[in-house]
């Protein structure tokens, strides 16, 4: 698999960092309330990801190991600085409703490990790439639990009501505990596409060459060297 596609397929299906690696679960569980809030704050780390990840590649031969991470946190915390300006600049509304979860990006677990991980061992390239489908794998997987708690929510989603006029809103799946219940129902669906795409084979034997200890029946050396006794 040529290495860019590859990135994007580890970050957005293998290792998503939502649901598999379980990363980032804060504003996971705190902004998705409706679907808009979950892209806005998947892009916005996803942008983060791209580029610290690519300064972090470029520079990782003239950071010196003792102070890698404050160096790391300084990269990430510019960006993330960039982007906030950004949105308050230009997405006043969503600004707004995300709040604090912006300047928190700075610490968010995902941007950190990929920086120690990956882009400080390899190429600019690749490395970008990997913040690309880490990001995007972060912004699907809350793109999809707001769209859920919305629709079960409030019946709409991305503010377009979806429901018809007589369905009554769970409204408990706009609260922390609907967060945790949509998470974890997309989390186990996840796993069982992907246990039933796996094939599971079966591991191969190793010969200890101790027949005398072994107690494996169906082996045909031992049986070889029982008949030739």
């Amino acid at each position: 698999m040529i290495k860019p596609i590859e990135r994007l397929y580890n970050g957005i299906i293998k290792e998503n960092p939502t649901f598999v690696l379980m990363l980032g679960m804060c504003p996971t569980l705190a902004v998705t309330t409706s679907a808009i809030n979950g892209l806005g704050m998947g892009l916005s780390t996803c942008a983060v990801l791209m580029m610290s990840n690519l300064i972090i590649s470029l520079l990782r031969k003239f950071i010196p190991d003792r102070v890698r991470m404050p160096a790391y946190i300084v990269i990430v915390a510019t960006f993330v600085t960039v982007v906030e300006l950004l949105m308050q600049a230009y997405v006043r509304p969503l600004y707004n409703a995300l709040g604090l979860f912006i300047p928190l990006i700075v610490v968010n677990c995902i941007i950190l490990g990929r920086a120690e991980a990956y882009a400080s061992k390899h190429s600019p390239l690749p490395s970008f790439f990997d913040g690309l489908g880490m990001g995007l794998g972060f912004t699907v997987a809350l793109t999809l639990i707001g769209s859920f708690r919305e629709l079960l929510g409030k019946g709409s989603v991305f503010g377009l009501q979806i429901m018809p006029k007589g369905f009554v809103p769970a409204t408990i799946m706009i609260m922390a505990p609907g967060a945790f219940f949509v998470l974890a129902c997309l989390t186990a669906l996840q796993n069982k596409l992907k246990l039933g795409k796996s094939k599971v084979e079966p591991p191969e034997k190793f010969c200890s060459g101790n027949c005398g200890a072994c107690m494996d029946g169906t082996c045909s050396i031992g049986k070889k060297e029982d008949a030739d006794k």
